[in-house]
C-alpha cells in the first residue's frame, strides 16, 4: 500500500494522469511510461504507480488523439508570426503529423476538444490554462514567453540579454556615445534586453542618460512617438537601439520627418530580424531572433514530453547573433 493515501475528499470526480503522479510523487511522463508498458522506471516506482491507478480507477479518456500538433497564438498581428508558424510546420512534416493555428482569445474548451497530440502556445499561458491541459494530459511548451514561468512550465526562449548587449556594444564600437534605447513594456524580455544596453554602457566606461531611455509599446508608432522625443532633444542622440523591428521603423520614420539622415546623421539597431528588416531603406541592422529554429525546437519538445520520454531540460534558450546591414555607421565628426 502507499504510504500516504488521500482521503476520500481529496480524490477528484474524475482521476486524471496529473493526480496520479502527484499521489506517486513522480512526473506526468514516468506515469505515462508505466501505463504505455514502456522502460526506464525503475520496479518499485512502477509498483507504487500501478498500485495507485488500480486504487483510484484512472481510466484513459475516452477517443484517440488526433494526429496534429496546436499553435496557438494571442494575436497575429506580428509580423514575425510566419517564421513561427514555419518552424513548427517543418518539424510537423517531418514527424508526419498535421498543424492547426488557432487564435486563443476566450476559452481553451475548443482546444482540449480538437485532443491534439501537444500544444504550444505563442508568448503566453495562463495558469488556468495549464491546470486544463495537465487535467486532460495534454503536453504543452511555450514559445518566446513574455512572462516568468513556474519551473516546471516547459518553453523555447531566446538571449534576450546577450541581444540587448550585442546592439549597444555594435553602436559603442563605431564610436558612438549618446546612444538611447527605446524600450517595451514591463516583461521579463524587455528587462532583459536593456540589462544588456545597461551592461555595455558600463563597460564602455558611460553612465546611463535616463533622459535617453524610453519605455513604450512594440509598435511602430510608438517608436515614432518615442524617437521624435528623443531627436528633438538640443542633444539628441546619435544612435537609437529599438528593442524590436517595428520601433525600429517608427524611428526611421521620425527621422525623415526631422530631416534627419540614417545612417549619416543618426545610427539605428532593431531586435528580431524581421524579413521586412532587409527590405526598408536602408537595410535595418537588427538582432537576430531566431524564430524558426526557436518555434521547431518547441515542438520537438513537446512530441518528446507527449510520447512519455525523458528531456535533458524543460527550459531552453536559442542565442541571438547581430545581423549588421546599411543602418549603422559612425558619427559625424
Amino acid at each position: 500500500m502507499t504510504d500516504n493515501p488521500r482521503s476520500i475528499d481529496e480524490v477528484p470526480h474524475s482521476v486524471t494522469i496529473a493526480f496520479i503522479a502527484e499521489s506517486a510523487g513522480v512526473s506526468i511522463p514516468t506515469v505515462s511510461k508505466v501505463l504505455n508498458g514502456r522502460s526506464g522506471v525503475s520496479d518499485e516506482t512502477r509498483a507504487r504507480v500501478e498500485e495507485l491507478i488500480n486504487q483510484y480507477g484512472y481510466r484513459r479518456p475516452s477517443g484517440n488523439r488526433s494526429s496534429t500538433v496546436e499553435l496557438v497564438f494571442r494575436e497575429m498581428a506580428d509580423t514575425w508570426a510566419v517564421e513561427v508558424i514555419r518552424g513548427v510546420e517543418r518539424v510537423a512534416r517531418k514527424n508526419r503529423i498535421g498543424l492547426f493555428v488557432s487564435q486563443f482569445d476566450s476559452s481553451i474548451d475548443d482546444t482540449i476538444g480538437r485532443r491534439p497530440i501537444c500544444v504550444l502556445f505563442v508568448s503566453q499561458i495562463s495558469e488556468s490554462e495549464r491546470d486544463r491541459l495537465k487535467a486532460k494530459d495534454i503536453p504543452f511548451v511555450v514559445i518566446d514567453p513574455i512572462d516568468e514561468l513556474p519551473d516546471d512550465i516547459p518553453f523555447v526562449g531566446t538571449t534576450n540579454w546577450r541581444g540587448g548587449h550585442s546592439a549597444t556594444r555594435h553602436l559603442l564600437d563605431l564610436g558612438h556615445r549618446r546612444v538611447a534605447m527605446i524600450n517595451g513594456p514591463d516583461h521579463p524580455f524587455c528587462q532583459a534586453r536593456m540589462a544588456g544596453y545597461f551592461s555595455a554602457l558600463a563597460e564602455a566606461g558611460l553612465t546611463p542618460d535616463p533622459e535617453l531611455l524610453i519605455r513604450t509599446e512594440l509598435t511602430r508608432d510608438h517608436g515614432y512617438t518615442a524617437a521624435l522625443q528623443l531627436l528633438s532633444r538640443a542633444d539628441r542622440p546619435t544612435a537609437i537601439f529599438a528593442s524590436d523591428d517595428m520601433q525600429a521603423f517608427g524611428v526611421y520614420r521620425a527621422a525623415g520627418e526631422l530631416g534627419l539622415s540614417v545612417p549619416r546623421d543618426l545610427s539605428v539597431v532593431g531586435f528580431d530580424d524581421l524579413v521586412v528588416s532587409d527590405w526598408v531603406d536602408p537595410p535595418l541592422t537588427t538582432v537576430h531572433q531566431p524564430l524558426f529554429e526557436m518555434a521547431g525546437a518547441a515542438t520537438e519538445l513537446a512530441l518528446t514530453l507527449g510520447r512519455g520520454e525523458p528531456v535533458s531540460q524543460i527550459g531552453l534558450e536559442i542565442a541571438t547573433t547581430l545581423t549588421v546591414r546599411a543602418s549603422t555607421a559612425p558619427p559625424k565628426g
